[in-house]
């Protein structure tokens, strides 16, 4: 699963990067709603997510273009949300608006489990996935109840800290993912610190979907002093070589 966030360099350009992820056989895109105060991510994307909020980039055209390529993505899009803005709008109104816009989820990084309650029951009753963290620090008990809360699948970091390409990643990722997935039915998928297609390899046995973010938001940026066909070009090529690297498995 790729990582976008909106508006960057500008929206149209954004539902481009979406079709060209989905024709390259990707199966699900990640769209990073702009945040001034952005948790976890390293500086890449709060980099981008600066941009589109220098555009004064909104929650309601993001919607609005995510609306209008339901007609040429079937892939499906989740939102990557701070709970801040889903609160300030309200939850029911966030869920209801971006159903409508054809969203299928969202992750929200900075709900605690303790404070899940309402969102998690709106979500269960609209059928709109609350997707959840769990990351290598989570107590196990947490983690638990983290997954009863979830629905669509649970998102587990890979690494300690904030989002960022790596060059290695932990020797006990497999072994957390493993335990994880013997709590819970979800699919897990994998995010944080992966952009080679040896990372891919690597998870691929244990994981339900891997997730890129800072490698496609990095070369994403690029189209504003680029060709933006190029840039295209390059983000679907980038994504066809993980997905041939997940496909060797």
């Amino acid at each position: 699963m790729p990582f976008i966030t909106a508006g960057d360099p500008d929206l149209s350009f954004t539902a481009d990067v979406i079709r060209k992820l989905a024709n390259r056989g990707c199966s699900m895109c990640e769209v990073g709603i702009p945040y001034s105060d952005p948790i976890a991510d390293g500086p890449v994307i709060q980099a981008s997510y600066t941009r589109a909020l220098d555009k004064k980039t909104k929650l309601a055209q993001i919607l609005e273009m995510l609306s209008e390529i339901n007609a040429d993505v079937t892939m499906p899009r989740v939102t990557m949300v701070s709970y801040a803005i889903i609160y300030r709008h309200g939850l029911e109104r966030y869920i209801a608006e971006a159903k409508a816009a054809g969203v299928a989820g969202a992750i929200v990084p900075d709900l605690l489990v303790d404070e899940a309650g309402p969102l998690a029951e709106i979500c269960r009753r609209e059928n709109f996935s609350l997707i959840q963290l769990v990351t290598p620090t989570t107590p196990r008990e947490r983690a638990v109840r983290i997954a009863e809360s979830s629905t669509g699948f649970l998102y587990y970091v890979s690494v300690t800290g904030i989002t960022g390409e790596r060059t290695e990643l932990p020797a006990s990722l497999i072994e957390n993912v493993g335990w994880l997935r013997e709590q819970t039915d979800l699919p897990i998928c994998i995010g944080f610190g992966i952009s080679r297609p040896e990372h891919v390899k690597l998870l691929a046995p244990v994981s339900d979907g891997i997730i890129v973010g800072s490698a496609f938001v990095r070369r994403i940026a690029d189209a504003a002093e680029r060709p933006r066909e190029v840039v295209l070009s390059e983000v679907g090529d980038y994504a066809a070589e993980l997905l041939a690297a997940l496909e060797s498995c």
